[in-house]
Order: structure tokens, then sequence, then C-alpha cells
């Protein structure tokens, strides 16, 4: 009988976005391969600590309980045989991680098809934006600022875990990562005052889909099986935008309209993000802009959507950085 992915919600994630291989990435981008590989081969009985989006990956493997609905597959630029430090590290901490592409230096999202991803996450800028620009949904990891000087990843992944330990949270920004940045292009070419029109004639029109929406639509149907479980790890969905009335409206629509419910929703209108993600504790938190991700980078782990008119070429947007950022999300 054949296998297939297609029924589940398959994350796809590098193994530097997994585990803290820091240091063995500045081998790595100093340009030796040979060096990164033997640095590795050495390494091979040494377990890794736990990266960034660890923590996250153990809670999604967790809702697999009575049934396998999460797969989580390490795609990687590492060569094959560094790629067994990567399992082994997966054994020791008890990931129950089964497969794994590793392309030795060459780009990998080309893989994220066949593997039917959800979700590409990657510490490296440029697979990422190379898999958006394709199609797929896809973040880039932000390493962690730690708010104690003793702090590391390794502690700081585990206390994220131990958070809400039955409860999964995930935090999206809206436009340009759950919906597309159509609202954000009118904003950048002709202002506030035409942007708020806009979403206010259009409240009942829903937006098109973002980059991040099939991940969301996934955890939505996981969030209705899990709920009927009271045994089963939870989830619990926010969308974090800089949005405020009356341009909220259109964003609720268009949520409805997809069939999609989220749990909270917070309409800032240009605050800082970082405090609100404290109160409401998220696992992972997507967002479009790099101010907002350099917000929340201390509060929780966090993933870069470099689509849209936010991450376009330097001359490009018509409307100037700090303006934006009181209103775009």
């Amino acid at each position: 009988m054949s296998v297939s992915l297609t029924d589940k919600l398959v994350v796809a994630i590098s193994s530097r976005a997994l585990f803290d291989f820091e240091e063995e990435n500045r081998v790595f981008e100093a340009g030796d391969l040979g060096a990164y590989e033997q640095l590795q081969r050495e390494r091979l009985n040494v377990p890794a600590r736990p990266g960034v989006a660890f923590g996250l990956m153990r809670k999604l493997l967790a809702l697999n309980t009575g049934a396998h609905h999460v797969e989580v597959v390490i795609l990687s630029r590492s060569d094959p045989i560094s790629g067994l430090r990567a399992f082994s590290s997966c054994r020791e901490h008890g990931l129950n991680i089964q497969r794994g592409v590793f392309t030795r230096g060459r780009t990998p999202w080309h893989y994220l098809k066949p593997l039917n991803a959800s979700l590409f996450l990657s510490a490296n800028p440029d697979d990422v934006r190379a898999a958006l620009e394709a199609g797929f949904p896809a973040a880039r990891v932000f390493p962690r600022v730690f708010p104690r000087p003793d702090a590391n990843s390794a502690t700081m992944s585990a206390a994220s875990a131990d958070r809400n330990a039955n409860e999964i949270r995930i935090a999206f920004d809206g436009d340009a990562v759950l919906f597309s940045d159509e609202a954000e292009q009118i904003f950048q070419q002709q202002g506030l005052g035409a942007f708020v029109s806009h979403e206010r004639d259009n409240r009942d029109l829903p937006l098109a889909h973002g980059p991040l929406q099939p991940l969301l639509a996934a955890l939505h149907r996981l969030q209705k099986l899990a709920d009927g479980n009271a045994q089963n790890m939870r989830i619990r969905t926010a969308l974090v935008t800089a949005r405020s009335a009356p341009a909220h409206e259109r964003a609720i629509r268009t949520l409805m309209a997809w069939n999609i419910e989220i749990d909270e929703a917070m309409f800032l209108g240009g605050l800082e993000k970082g405090p609100f993600l404290r109160e409401f504790e998220p696992d992972f938190f997507f967002d479009d802009q790099i101010r907002h991700c350099e917000s929340a980078r201390s509060v929780t782990a966090t993933g870069h959507v470099a689509l849209g008119a936010a991450n376009a070429a330097p001359g490009l947007a018509t409307a100037s950085h700090t303006t934006a950022d009181t209103r775009a999300p």
C-alpha cells in the first residue's frame, strides 16, 4: 500500500531551525564545506541542543496521540552524513521525526511540493524567500534575543515548552501573512486615508489568501479534531495586527468567509506587538515586518514572512517606513 502525506499537516524544517547548530553554521557560511562536514562528523554522537522552533515541533507532534495527524520533516542544506546527527538528536530528545531531505548545499525548497508541506521553517533567508516566491508557506526563523545574559536557546526552548504544556498557541499577523498584501499596497501607493476608505468600502469582499493561510486552515481542522477529545493537545490561535477600526471588519469577515475561527484578535493600531504577545504566550509568531519580528523575538519564537510590499526592494515603496509602521501589520 502506498504512503501519502496528503491528509496530514506537514511541517518542513531546517536542521538549524530545529536545533542549535549556530556554531556549526558559522563554519558552513565561511565557505569551507569540508570543515563544516568534518565538524559535524566529529560531533555525530553529541546531541544538539534545542533550537528556536524545537518547542513548537514537540507540541505539534504531540497531536499524534491516537492518530497520525502531523508530520515533521527535516529539510536541510546539510550533507547526508551530517543528517545523521540531526536524526540522532531527534531520538535523544524524543522527537518522532522519521523523514528528512539533505541537499549538501543546494537550495532545498523544491522538495516542498512532493512533501505537500503546509509550512517551511528555515534560518536561511534566501531559501525562505525562494519558497515564498514559488507559492509555498514559509518563514525565516529569527534567532532568539534572551532577557537574561545567562540564557540560551536550550533553556528558553524548555521553558517555552513547559508553559501551557497542553496547548499549542500560534499567533499570526494579518496582511501579507494570513491575507494577501493588496491592502498594504493601497497604503504604500496612496496613503493611510485611502487605505481606510478602501477597507471600509470593501468590508464585505474577502481578502485573497496570504502565504500562511494554508497553515491556519490546517490548524483549524486539527483544532476541531482536538476539541472533540479532551485528552489531546489543544490548539489556540490569535490574529495580532496593526489594523484598527474600521479596517478591522474586513479582516474578520474574511476569516468568516473562509469558515475559519480564531480564538483571539488584537487590533493594535500601530502599538508595539511584543507586550501583547507576552500576555498571549504563543509558541510561535509570524509577521511580515522586521520591526514587529524584532519586538516579538525576545518574547517568543518568531518567523519572518519575507513577502509583500513591506519587503519590497528599497525605493519601490511610496510611503516611509515610519509612517507604514503606524498602520501596517
